[in-house]
Protein backbone atom coordinates (compact mmCIF):
# COMPACT_ATOMS: atom_id res chain seq x y z
CA UNK A 1 0.00 0.00 0.00
CA UNK A 2 1.44 3.34 -1.03
CA UNK A 3 0.89 6.34 1.57
CA UNK A 4 -1.61 9.33 0.06
CA UNK A 5 0.32 11.30 -2.23
CA UNK A 6 0.14 14.81 -0.93
CA UNK A 7 -0.66 17.94 -3.03
CA UNK A 8 2.53 20.47 -3.07
CA UNK A 9 3.04 23.74 -5.37
CA UNK A 10 5.10 26.79 -5.44
CA UNK A 11 3.16 29.61 -4.38
CA UNK A 12 3.52 33.13 -2.72
CA UNK A 13 1.77 33.12 0.30
CA UNK A 14 0.83 36.99 2.31
CA UNK A 15 -0.10 36.71 6.15
CA UNK A 16 -1.37 39.52 8.12
CA UNK A 17 -2.32 40.32 11.40
CA UNK A 18 -3.55 43.38 12.77
CA UNK A 19 -0.68 45.49 15.28
CA UNK A 20 -1.60 45.83 18.99
CA UNK A 21 -4.98 43.55 18.19
CA UNK A 22 -5.37 42.88 21.95
CA UNK A 23 -4.53 46.64 23.04
CA UNK A 24 -7.29 47.97 20.86
CA UNK A 25 -9.83 45.27 21.63
CA UNK A 26 -8.81 45.93 25.41
CA UNK A 27 -10.29 49.85 24.80
CA UNK A 28 -12.85 49.30 22.76
CA UNK A 29 -14.11 45.52 22.27
CA UNK A 30 -17.10 45.89 19.73
CA UNK A 31 -15.44 49.20 18.42
CA UNK A 32 -12.78 47.59 17.09
CA UNK A 33 -14.78 44.46 15.98
CA UNK A 34 -17.00 46.84 13.81
CA UNK A 35 -13.95 48.89 12.66
CA UNK A 36 -12.34 45.63 11.33
CA UNK A 37 -15.21 43.89 9.58
CA UNK A 38 -15.81 47.24 7.59
CA UNK A 39 -11.94 47.68 6.85
CA UNK A 40 -12.15 44.06 5.64
CA UNK A 41 -15.47 44.03 3.78
CA UNK A 42 -14.62 47.76 2.17
CA UNK A 43 -10.68 47.36 1.21
CA UNK A 44 -8.93 44.56 2.03
CA UNK A 45 -11.18 41.36 0.42
CA UNK A 46 -11.90 43.53 -2.59
CA UNK A 47 -8.05 44.47 -3.29
CA UNK A 48 -7.03 40.71 -2.39
CA UNK A 49 -9.43 39.55 -4.87
CA UNK A 50 -8.77 42.03 -7.40
CA UNK A 51 -5.22 40.86 -7.35
CA UNK A 52 -6.33 37.36 -7.96
CA UNK A 53 -5.66 36.25 -3.96
CA UNK A 54 -7.37 33.20 -2.87
CA UNK A 55 -8.60 34.54 1.35
CA UNK A 56 -7.01 30.40 2.62
CA UNK A 57 -8.33 31.77 6.37
CA UNK A 58 -8.89 34.50 9.16
CA UNK A 59 -8.18 34.12 12.33
CA UNK A 60 -9.60 36.75 14.60
CA UNK A 61 -7.52 39.74 13.63
CA UNK A 62 -5.26 37.31 11.35
CA UNK A 63 -5.41 36.44 7.64
CA UNK A 64 -3.41 34.27 5.45
CA UNK A 65 -3.77 34.52 1.65
CA UNK A 66 -2.28 32.93 -1.08
CA UNK A 67 -0.91 33.96 -4.70
CA UNK A 68 0.02 32.29 -7.71
CA UNK A 69 2.01 35.40 -8.39
CA UNK A 70 4.46 37.51 -6.11
CA UNK A 71 4.11 40.53 -7.59
CA UNK A 72 0.00 40.29 -7.45
CA UNK A 73 1.22 39.57 -3.78
CA UNK A 74 3.30 42.63 -3.19
CA UNK A 75 1.21 45.00 -5.68
CA UNK A 76 -1.67 43.85 -3.32
CA UNK A 77 0.03 44.23 0.06
CA UNK A 78 1.05 47.64 -0.72
CA UNK A 79 -2.33 49.02 -2.11
CA UNK A 80 -3.71 47.64 1.18
CA UNK A 81 -1.22 49.90 2.84
CA UNK A 82 -1.70 52.51 1.04
CA UNK A 83 -5.15 52.87 1.49
CA UNK A 84 -5.18 51.99 5.23
CA UNK A 85 -2.71 54.67 5.44
CA UNK A 86 -4.76 57.20 3.89
CA UNK A 87 -7.77 55.73 6.07
CA UNK A 88 -5.77 55.86 9.48
CA UNK A 89 -4.52 59.74 8.34
CA UNK A 90 -7.90 61.23 9.28
CA UNK A 91 -8.25 58.81 13.06
CA UNK A 92 -6.37 59.25 16.29
CA UNK A 93 -3.11 56.69 16.85
CA UNK A 94 -4.85 54.94 19.69
CA UNK A 95 -8.02 53.79 17.75
CA UNK A 96 -6.20 52.83 14.25
CA UNK A 97 -6.20 49.57 13.00
CA UNK A 98 -2.58 48.78 11.47
CA UNK A 99 -2.02 45.68 9.42
CA UNK A 100 1.85 44.05 9.71
CA UNK A 101 1.91 42.03 6.28
CA UNK A 102 5.05 39.36 5.76
CA UNK A 103 5.35 37.56 2.25
CA UNK A 104 7.29 34.83 1.20
CA UNK A 105 7.42 32.50 -1.91
CA UNK A 106 7.87 28.86 -0.88
CA UNK A 107 6.64 25.29 -1.59
CA UNK A 108 3.39 24.77 0.81
CA UNK A 109 0.76 21.57 1.20
CA UNK A 110 -2.46 21.66 0.21
CA UNK A 111 -5.15 19.66 2.35
CA UNK A 112 -8.66 20.45 2.39
CA UNK A 113 -8.49 24.06 1.27
CA UNK A 114 -5.74 24.75 3.68
CA UNK A 115 -2.07 25.38 3.42
CA UNK A 116 0.98 24.37 5.42
CA UNK A 117 4.76 24.03 5.17
CA UNK A 118 7.60 26.48 4.79
CA UNK A 119 6.11 28.19 2.67
CA UNK A 120 3.53 29.57 5.30
CA UNK A 121 5.61 29.21 8.23
CA UNK A 122 8.18 31.75 6.62
CA UNK A 123 5.45 34.13 5.70
CA UNK A 124 4.02 34.37 9.26
CA UNK A 125 7.40 34.73 10.83
CA UNK A 126 8.12 37.93 8.59
CA UNK A 127 4.82 39.12 9.14
CA UNK A 128 5.56 39.78 12.96
CA UNK A 129 8.57 41.42 12.09
CA UNK A 130 7.17 43.86 9.60
CA UNK A 131 6.08 47.20 11.79
CA UNK A 132 2.43 48.32 11.78
CA UNK A 133 1.09 49.37 8.24
CA UNK A 134 3.96 47.89 6.67
CA UNK A 135 5.43 45.09 4.42
CA UNK A 136 8.40 42.71 5.00
CA UNK A 137 8.91 40.23 2.48
CA UNK A 138 11.53 37.44 2.31
CA UNK A 139 14.47 37.49 0.05
CA UNK A 140 12.83 34.86 -2.31
CA UNK A 141 9.94 36.74 -3.47
CA UNK A 142 11.86 40.01 -3.59
CA UNK A 143 14.40 38.12 -6.21
CA UNK A 144 10.68 37.95 -8.14
CA UNK A 145 9.32 41.19 -7.98
CA UNK A 146 13.12 43.46 -8.21
CA UNK A 147 12.10 45.43 -11.02
CA UNK A 148 8.41 44.59 -11.74
CA UNK A 149 6.99 46.35 -8.46
CA UNK A 150 7.20 50.51 -8.35
CA UNK A 151 8.68 50.07 -5.12
CA UNK A 152 11.48 50.99 -2.95
CA UNK A 153 12.87 48.28 -0.85
CA UNK A 154 15.32 48.38 2.32
CA UNK A 155 17.41 45.19 2.85
CA UNK A 156 17.35 43.95 6.40
CA UNK A 157 19.57 41.28 6.16
CA UNK A 158 19.56 37.92 7.65
CA UNK A 159 16.81 37.37 10.31
CA UNK A 160 16.92 34.85 12.94
CA UNK A 161 12.96 33.84 12.74
CA UNK A 162 11.20 32.18 15.68
CA UNK A 163 11.27 28.13 14.76
CA UNK A 164 13.01 28.60 11.44
CA UNK A 165 15.99 26.98 11.16
CA UNK A 166 18.12 29.01 8.93
CA UNK A 167 18.37 32.92 8.66
CA UNK A 168 16.10 34.68 6.10
CA UNK A 169 17.59 37.31 4.49
CA UNK A 170 14.80 39.78 4.57
CA UNK A 171 13.50 43.42 3.33
CA UNK A 172 11.30 45.64 3.93
CA UNK A 173 9.00 47.69 1.35
CA UNK A 174 9.78 51.48 2.35
CA UNK A 175 5.66 52.75 2.28
CA UNK A 176 6.11 55.90 4.00
CA UNK A 177 7.29 58.12 1.20
CA UNK A 178 4.58 56.69 -1.12
CA UNK A 179 1.86 57.85 1.48
CA UNK A 180 3.41 60.65 2.87
CA UNK A 181 1.34 62.96 0.66
CA UNK A 182 -2.30 61.51 1.43
CA UNK A 183 -1.36 61.55 5.26
CA UNK A 184 0.06 65.51 5.37
CA UNK A 185 -3.40 66.26 2.91
CA UNK A 186 -5.48 64.65 5.58
CA UNK A 187 -3.94 65.71 8.83
CA UNK A 188 -4.65 69.24 9.87
CA UNK A 189 -1.36 69.47 12.26
CA UNK A 190 0.97 67.84 9.17
CA UNK A 191 1.94 71.21 7.57
CA UNK A 192 5.45 70.92 6.76
CA UNK A 193 7.99 72.03 9.71
CA UNK A 194 11.71 71.45 10.19
CA UNK A 195 12.12 68.86 12.65
CA UNK A 196 14.00 70.30 16.09
CA UNK A 197 16.75 68.76 17.15
CA UNK A 198 16.69 66.03 20.28
CA UNK A 199 17.61 67.10 23.26
CA UNK A 200 20.76 64.97 24.67
CA UNK A 201 18.47 62.97 27.58
CA UNK A 202 14.96 61.22 26.92
CA UNK A 203 12.66 63.40 25.82
CA UNK A 204 8.49 62.37 25.90
CA UNK A 205 5.40 64.42 25.26
CA UNK A 206 1.93 63.91 26.53
CA UNK A 207 -0.72 64.49 24.09
CA UNK A 208 -4.29 65.33 25.40
CA UNK A 209 -6.05 61.90 25.46
CA UNK A 210 -9.24 61.26 23.87
CA UNK A 211 -13.04 60.94 24.64
CA UNK A 212 -14.39 58.15 24.15
CA UNK A 213 -17.35 58.84 26.11
CA UNK A 214 -19.26 61.59 24.29
CA UNK A 215 -20.01 62.81 27.87
CA UNK A 216 -18.33 66.93 28.58
CA UNK A 217 -17.70 66.19 31.83
CA UNK A 218 -15.40 63.54 30.69
CA UNK A 219 -13.43 66.10 29.03
CA UNK A 220 -12.55 67.93 32.11
CA UNK A 221 -11.38 64.52 33.81
CA UNK A 222 -9.21 63.69 30.82
CA UNK A 223 -7.46 66.77 30.86
CA UNK A 224 -6.38 67.48 34.12
CA UNK A 225 -5.53 63.59 34.07
CA UNK A 226 -3.19 64.59 31.29
CA UNK A 227 -1.74 67.52 33.10
CA UNK A 228 -0.87 65.57 35.83
CA UNK A 229 0.60 62.91 33.86
CA UNK A 230 3.12 66.05 32.80
CA UNK A 231 3.21 67.56 35.88
CA UNK A 232 4.50 63.94 37.49
CA UNK A 233 6.59 63.27 34.58
CA UNK A 234 8.56 66.91 34.77
CA UNK A 235 9.83 66.02 38.53
CA UNK A 236 12.09 63.19 36.31
CA UNK A 237 15.06 65.40 35.89
CA UNK A 238 16.69 63.34 33.39
CA UNK A 239 13.62 63.67 31.04
CA UNK A 240 13.09 66.18 28.92
CA UNK A 241 9.05 67.07 28.99
CA UNK A 242 7.11 68.92 26.09
CA UNK A 243 4.86 72.06 28.36
CA UNK A 244 1.08 70.95 28.58
CA UNK A 245 0.54 74.41 26.13
CA UNK A 246 2.42 72.75 23.29
CA UNK A 247 1.51 69.45 23.60
CA UNK A 248 -2.46 70.69 24.18
CA UNK A 249 -2.26 72.26 20.46
CA UNK A 250 -2.36 69.00 19.00
CA UNK A 251 -6.01 68.47 20.79
CA UNK A 252 -8.54 67.30 18.98
CA UNK A 253 -6.94 66.86 15.85
CA UNK A 254 -5.58 63.98 13.90
CA UNK A 255 -1.97 63.52 14.22
CA UNK A 256 1.02 61.57 13.04
CA UNK A 257 3.11 60.45 15.64
CA UNK A 258 6.43 60.99 13.86
CA UNK A 259 5.35 64.15 12.67
CA UNK A 260 4.52 65.09 16.34
CA UNK A 261 7.77 64.12 17.37
CA UNK A 262 9.33 66.28 14.70
CA UNK A 263 7.17 69.41 15.34
CA UNK A 264 8.35 69.19 18.95
CA UNK A 265 11.24 67.63 19.38
CA UNK A 266 10.64 64.78 21.10
CA UNK A 267 12.19 60.94 20.91
CA UNK A 268 9.21 59.58 22.91
CA UNK A 269 4.90 60.29 22.90
CA UNK A 270 2.52 59.44 24.91
CA UNK A 271 -1.17 59.43 23.93
CA UNK A 272 -4.62 57.45 25.20
CA UNK A 273 -8.09 57.55 25.47
CA UNK A 274 -10.95 57.86 28.36
CA UNK A 275 -13.98 56.01 28.06
CA UNK A 276 -17.09 56.09 31.03
CA UNK A 277 -19.48 53.13 30.87
CA UNK A 278 -21.57 51.85 33.72
CA UNK A 279 -20.41 53.55 36.54
CA UNK A 280 -16.64 53.29 35.67
CA UNK A 281 -13.81 55.05 33.64
CA UNK A 282 -11.81 53.19 31.51
CA UNK A 283 -8.12 54.87 30.43
CA UNK A 284 -5.96 53.32 27.55
CA UNK A 285 -2.56 54.58 27.24
CA UNK A 286 0.43 54.07 25.33
CA UNK A 287 3.45 54.81 24.40
CA UNK A 288 5.49 55.46 20.88
CA UNK A 289 8.57 55.53 20.05
CA UNK A 290 8.24 58.99 17.13
CA UNK A 291 11.35 58.16 15.16
CA UNK A 292 10.68 54.60 14.45
CA UNK A 293 7.03 54.42 15.24
CA UNK A 294 7.19 51.60 17.53
CA UNK A 295 4.94 50.89 20.36
CA UNK A 296 6.75 50.22 23.52
CA UNK A 297 4.25 50.14 26.05
CA UNK A 298 0.31 50.52 26.41
CA UNK A 299 -1.76 49.33 29.47
CA UNK A 300 -5.44 49.84 29.93
CA UNK A 301 -6.80 51.37 33.69
CA UNK A 302 -10.50 50.71 34.61
CA UNK A 303 -11.54 52.73 37.78
CA UNK A 304 -14.86 53.07 39.97
CA UNK A 305 -16.11 56.87 38.67
CA UNK A 306 -16.30 58.19 42.40
CA UNK A 307 -14.09 61.11 43.57
CA UNK A 308 -13.09 62.64 40.01
CA UNK A 309 -9.27 64.00 41.53
CA UNK A 310 -8.81 60.58 43.58
CA UNK A 311 -9.29 59.29 40.32
CA UNK A 312 -6.83 61.34 38.76
CA UNK A 313 -4.64 60.79 41.29
CA UNK A 314 -4.53 57.16 41.14
CA UNK A 315 -4.13 56.70 36.87
CA UNK A 316 -1.65 59.55 37.18
CA UNK A 317 0.38 57.17 39.66
CA UNK A 318 -0.36 54.17 37.33
CA UNK A 319 0.60 55.63 34.11
CA UNK A 320 3.85 57.36 35.30
CA UNK A 321 4.95 54.40 37.39
CA UNK A 322 4.52 51.93 33.75
CA UNK A 323 6.22 54.67 31.67
CA UNK A 324 8.91 56.33 33.30
CA UNK A 325 10.65 52.34 33.93
CA UNK A 326 10.07 51.58 30.37
CA UNK A 327 11.82 54.57 29.06
CA UNK A 328 14.69 53.68 31.30
CA UNK A 329 14.89 50.21 29.87
CA UNK A 330 14.30 51.57 26.36
CA UNK A 331 17.51 54.15 26.77
CA UNK A 332 19.29 51.83 28.17
CA UNK A 333 18.67 49.25 25.73
CA UNK A 334 19.62 51.40 22.77
CA UNK A 335 22.80 52.37 24.48
CA UNK A 336 23.49 49.18 24.44
CA UNK A 337 23.93 48.85 20.89
CA UNK A 338 25.45 51.85 20.27
CA UNK A 339 29.31 52.01 19.00
CA UNK A 340 31.93 52.32 21.98
CA UNK A 341 33.17 55.67 19.84
CA UNK A 342 30.09 57.16 19.95
CA UNK A 343 29.11 56.85 23.45
CA UNK A 344 28.41 60.33 25.48
CA UNK A 345 28.81 60.71 29.24
CA UNK A 346 25.20 59.96 29.44
CA UNK A 347 25.34 56.58 27.52
CA UNK A 348 28.39 55.28 29.79
CA UNK A 349 25.50 56.00 32.56
CA UNK A 350 23.10 53.58 31.19
CA UNK A 351 25.56 50.86 30.64
CA UNK A 352 26.90 51.68 34.27
CA UNK A 353 22.98 51.25 35.60
CA UNK A 354 22.89 48.49 33.33
CA UNK A 355 25.62 46.30 35.05
CA UNK A 356 24.67 47.62 38.87
CA UNK A 357 21.23 46.11 38.90
CA UNK A 358 23.31 42.78 38.00
CA UNK A 359 25.06 43.17 41.72
CA UNK A 360 27.87 40.68 41.42
CA UNK A 361 31.61 41.17 42.05
CA UNK A 362 32.32 41.30 38.03
CA UNK A 363 29.33 43.54 37.18
CA UNK A 364 29.85 45.84 40.02
CA UNK A 365 33.69 46.56 38.84
CA UNK A 366 32.34 47.25 35.05
CA UNK A 367 29.26 49.79 37.08
CA UNK A 368 32.13 51.61 38.45
CA UNK A 369 34.76 51.49 35.40
CA UNK A 370 31.75 53.14 33.45
CA UNK A 371 30.51 55.55 35.91
CA UNK A 372 33.89 57.21 36.12
CA UNK A 373 34.40 57.05 32.24
CA UNK A 374 31.03 59.25 32.41
CA UNK A 375 32.90 61.40 35.04
CA UNK A 376 35.79 62.34 32.56
CA UNK A 377 33.56 63.01 30.04
CA UNK A 378 31.32 65.40 31.85
CA UNK A 379 32.72 66.12 35.33
CA UNK A 380 29.51 67.91 36.12
CA UNK A 381 26.85 64.55 35.68
CA UNK A 382 24.64 64.45 38.74
CA UNK A 383 23.60 61.25 36.83
CA UNK A 384 26.75 59.74 36.93
CA UNK A 385 28.32 61.14 40.18
CA UNK A 386 25.31 60.24 42.29
CA UNK A 387 25.32 56.55 40.62
CA UNK A 388 29.15 56.45 41.55
CA UNK A 389 28.67 57.00 44.93
CA UNK A 390 25.79 54.83 44.90
CA UNK A 391 28.05 51.66 43.35
CA UNK A 392 30.84 52.68 45.53
CA UNK A 393 27.99 52.09 48.53
CA UNK A 394 27.26 48.45 46.91
CA UNK A 395 30.51 47.58 46.66
CA UNK A 396 31.28 48.29 50.45
CA UNK A 397 28.29 46.59 52.07
CA UNK A 398 27.99 43.95 49.66
CA UNK A 399 31.86 42.50 50.58
CA UNK A 400 33.17 42.76 46.84
CA UNK A 401 35.41 45.59 47.91
CA UNK A 402 39.40 45.24 47.79
CA UNK A 403 40.28 48.37 49.78
CA UNK A 404 37.22 49.94 51.96
CA UNK A 405 37.98 52.89 53.03
CA UNK A 406 38.53 53.94 49.58
CA UNK A 407 35.18 52.88 48.04
CA UNK A 408 33.51 54.43 51.61
CA UNK A 409 35.71 57.29 50.88
CA UNK A 410 35.39 57.56 47.17
CA UNK A 411 30.89 57.13 47.86
CA UNK A 412 31.18 60.03 50.19
CA UNK A 413 33.07 62.45 48.03
CA UNK A 414 30.83 61.72 44.96
CA UNK A 415 27.53 62.05 46.63
CA UNK A 416 28.36 64.98 47.52
CA UNK A 417 29.69 66.43 44.67
CA UNK A 418 26.38 65.33 43.20
CA UNK A 419 24.45 67.40 45.52
CA UNK A 420 27.01 70.27 45.03
CA UNK A 421 25.90 70.19 41.38
CA UNK A 422 22.04 70.39 42.21
CA UNK A 423 20.93 70.53 46.03
CA UNK A 424 17.20 69.74 44.81
CA UNK A 425 18.31 66.74 42.78
CA UNK A 426 16.03 63.80 44.21
CA UNK A 427 18.57 61.30 42.93
CA UNK A 428 21.24 63.14 44.86
CA UNK A 429 19.59 63.65 47.67
CA UNK A 430 18.26 59.84 48.15
CA UNK A 431 21.30 58.70 47.30
CA UNK A 432 23.52 61.04 49.53
CA UNK A 433 20.99 60.36 52.21
CA UNK A 434 21.98 56.42 52.58
CA UNK A 435 25.65 57.21 52.05
CA UNK A 436 25.33 59.70 55.13
CA UNK A 437 23.19 56.80 56.98
CA UNK A 438 25.30 54.37 55.95
CA UNK A 439 28.62 55.93 56.41
CA UNK A 440 28.72 58.16 58.82
CA UNK A 441 25.83 57.67 61.25
CA UNK A 442 24.42 60.69 60.76
CA UNK A 443 21.13 59.80 60.79
CA UNK A 444 19.01 63.12 61.42
CA UNK A 445 20.68 64.67 58.16
CA UNK A 446 20.45 61.19 56.55
CA UNK A 447 16.60 61.02 57.05
CA UNK A 448 16.42 65.09 56.34
CA UNK A 449 18.16 64.28 52.45
CA UNK A 450 15.57 61.41 51.90
CA UNK A 451 12.76 63.39 53.00
CA UNK A 452 13.43 66.34 50.27
CA UNK A 453 14.01 63.59 47.83
CA UNK A 454 10.46 61.93 48.19
CA UNK A 455 9.37 65.53 48.17
CA UNK A 456 10.59 66.65 45.19
CA UNK A 457 9.72 63.88 43.22
CA UNK A 458 6.90 61.47 45.25
CA UNK A 459 6.67 59.35 41.83
CA UNK A 460 10.27 58.61 42.08
CA UNK A 461 10.59 54.95 43.11
CA UNK A 462 14.69 54.85 43.53
CA UNK A 463 14.27 57.66 45.96
CA UNK A 464 11.47 56.10 48.28
CA UNK A 465 13.79 52.71 48.03
CA UNK A 466 16.62 54.35 49.43
CA UNK A 467 14.56 56.13 51.87
CA UNK A 468 13.56 52.57 53.11
CA UNK A 469 17.50 51.35 53.12
CA UNK A 470 18.11 55.05 55.75
CA UNK A 471 15.22 54.72 57.50
CA UNK A 472 16.57 51.06 57.99
CA UNK A 473 20.26 51.93 58.81
CA UNK A 474 18.93 54.42 61.36
CA UNK A 475 16.47 52.03 63.23
CA UNK A 476 13.41 53.32 62.36
CA UNK A 477 12.03 49.11 60.78
CA UNK A 478 8.19 50.56 60.35
CA UNK A 479 9.06 53.63 58.32
CA UNK A 480 11.41 51.76 56.05
CA UNK A 481 9.05 49.52 55.34
CA UNK A 482 6.44 51.81 54.46
CA UNK A 483 8.93 53.81 52.50
CA UNK A 484 10.14 49.98 50.61
CA UNK A 485 6.80 49.13 49.83
CA UNK A 486 5.76 52.51 48.50
CA UNK A 487 9.09 52.17 46.13
CA UNK A 488 7.61 48.78 45.33
CA UNK A 489 3.95 49.98 44.07
CA UNK A 490 5.38 53.11 42.30
CA UNK A 491 7.99 50.42 40.08
CA UNK A 492 6.59 46.70 40.83
CA UNK A 493 8.82 45.09 37.88
CA UNK A 494 12.10 46.86 39.01
CA UNK A 495 15.17 45.16 37.90
CA UNK A 496 16.31 45.89 41.22
CA UNK A 497 13.24 44.35 42.98
CA UNK A 498 14.61 41.59 45.15
CA UNK A 499 16.88 44.27 46.91
CA UNK A 500 13.92 46.10 47.91
CA UNK A 501 12.40 43.04 49.06
CA UNK A 502 15.63 41.92 50.95
CA UNK A 503 15.06 45.27 52.41
CA UNK A 504 11.56 44.74 53.60
CA UNK A 505 12.91 41.21 54.94
CA UNK A 506 15.62 42.65 56.88
CA UNK A 507 13.47 44.84 58.47
CA UNK A 508 10.61 42.78 59.53
CA UNK A 509 13.45 40.51 61.03
CA UNK A 510 13.99 43.39 63.82
CA UNK A 511 10.37 44.28 64.12
CA UNK A 512 10.69 40.69 65.32
CA UNK A 513 8.02 39.77 62.47
CA UNK A 514 10.27 36.56 61.56
CA UNK A 515 7.65 34.27 59.68
CA UNK A 516 6.71 37.46 57.11
CA UNK A 517 10.85 38.05 56.87
CA UNK A 518 11.05 34.35 55.89
CA UNK A 519 8.40 34.71 53.01
CA UNK A 520 9.29 38.06 51.46
CA UNK A 521 13.20 37.05 51.33
CA UNK A 522 12.02 33.52 49.78
CA UNK A 523 10.52 36.07 46.86
CA UNK A 524 13.25 38.65 46.56
CA UNK A 525 15.29 34.74 46.28
CA UNK A 526 13.52 33.80 43.30
CA UNK A 527 14.12 37.55 41.52
CA UNK A 528 17.92 36.97 42.01
CA UNK A 529 20.07 34.08 43.58
CA UNK A 530 23.52 35.92 43.74
CA UNK A 531 22.52 38.89 46.21
CA UNK A 532 24.24 37.97 48.99
CA UNK A 533 21.34 40.74 51.57
CA UNK A 534 18.93 38.06 50.64
CA UNK A 535 20.84 35.20 52.09
CA UNK A 536 21.92 37.23 55.50
CA UNK A 537 17.91 38.31 55.88
CA UNK A 538 17.00 34.60 55.26
CA UNK A 539 19.45 32.86 57.30
CA UNK A 540 18.89 35.23 60.00
CA UNK A 541 14.60 34.71 59.96
CA UNK A 542 15.06 31.34 59.94
CA UNK A 543 17.31 30.91 62.50
CA UNK A 544 15.28 32.97 64.90
CA UNK A 545 12.14 30.67 63.86
CA UNK A 546 13.99 27.53 65.16
CA UNK A 547 13.98 26.24 61.67
CA UNK A 548 17.79 25.65 62.69
CA UNK A 549 18.47 22.42 59.51
CA UNK A 550 16.89 25.15 57.06
CA UNK A 551 18.86 28.15 58.39
CA UNK A 552 22.54 26.49 57.63
CA UNK A 553 21.20 25.38 54.75
CA UNK A 554 21.22 28.56 53.43
CA UNK A 555 23.93 29.98 55.23
CA UNK A 556 26.10 27.75 53.28
CA UNK A 557 24.69 29.04 49.65
CA UNK A 558 25.51 32.57 51.82
CA UNK A 559 29.13 31.42 51.95
CA UNK A 560 28.84 30.31 48.25
CA UNK A 561 28.38 33.80 47.27
CA UNK A 562 30.05 35.70 49.49
CA UNK A 563 33.03 33.54 50.70
CA UNK A 564 34.64 35.17 52.46
CA UNK A 565 31.26 36.54 54.46
CA UNK A 566 32.09 36.83 58.69
CA UNK A 567 29.75 38.02 61.20
CA UNK A 568 32.70 40.47 62.35
CA UNK A 569 33.34 41.69 59.03
CA UNK A 570 30.00 42.49 57.80
CA UNK A 571 29.95 44.61 60.94
CA UNK A 572 32.86 46.50 59.97
CA UNK A 573 31.42 46.97 56.49
CA UNK A 574 29.35 49.59 58.16
CA UNK A 575 25.52 50.13 58.01
CA UNK A 576 24.71 47.44 60.78
CA UNK A 577 24.71 49.26 64.02
CA UNK A 578 20.43 49.22 64.35
CA UNK A 579 20.29 45.86 63.36
CA UNK A 580 21.04 43.46 66.62
CA UNK A 581 18.39 41.20 65.76
CA UNK A 582 19.66 40.30 62.10
CA UNK A 583 23.47 39.99 63.65
CA UNK A 584 21.74 37.50 66.36
CA UNK A 585 20.11 35.76 63.74
CA UNK A 586 22.97 35.40 61.56
CA UNK A 587 25.37 33.86 65.06
CA UNK A 588 22.81 31.23 65.50
CA UNK A 589 22.71 30.12 61.84
CA UNK A 590 26.36 29.23 62.18
CA UNK A 591 27.98 31.63 60.57
CA UNK A 592 31.96 32.24 60.87
CA UNK A 593 32.22 35.01 63.59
Amino acid sequence: MTAERLERRLAAVLAADVAGYSRLMGVDEEGTLARLKAVRKALVDSTIANYRGRIVKTTGDGMLVEFASAVDAVRGAVEVQRAMGEQNASMPQVGRIEFRIGIHVGDIIIDDGDIFGDGVNVAARLEGIAEPGGVCMSNDAYRQVRGKVEIVCDDMGPQHLKNIAEPIQAWRVRLTDQISSAVQSASTVSEPHQALPLPDKPSIAVLPFQNMSGDPEQEYFADGMVEDIITALSRFKWLFVIARNSSFTFKGKAVDIKEVGRRLGVRYVLEGSVRKAAGKVRIAGQLIDAVTGAHLWADRFERDLTDVFVLQDEVTVAVVSAVQPKLLETEIEMTTRRRPEDLTAYDFSLRARQQFYLSTRESLAEAIRLAHRALELDPRSIVAAALAALIHLNNVSLGFTIDPQFDRNEAVRLSRLALSLDENDEAALSIAAWVTAFFIGDYETAIEFADRAVASNPNDASAWRRRGWTHRNAGQYEEATRSFERGIRLSPLDPALYATLAGIGQSLIELRRFDEAVAITKKALRQNQSFSGTYRGLASALAHLGRDAEAREVAVRLLEVDPTFTISGFIARGGQSNSPLLIEGLRKAGLPE
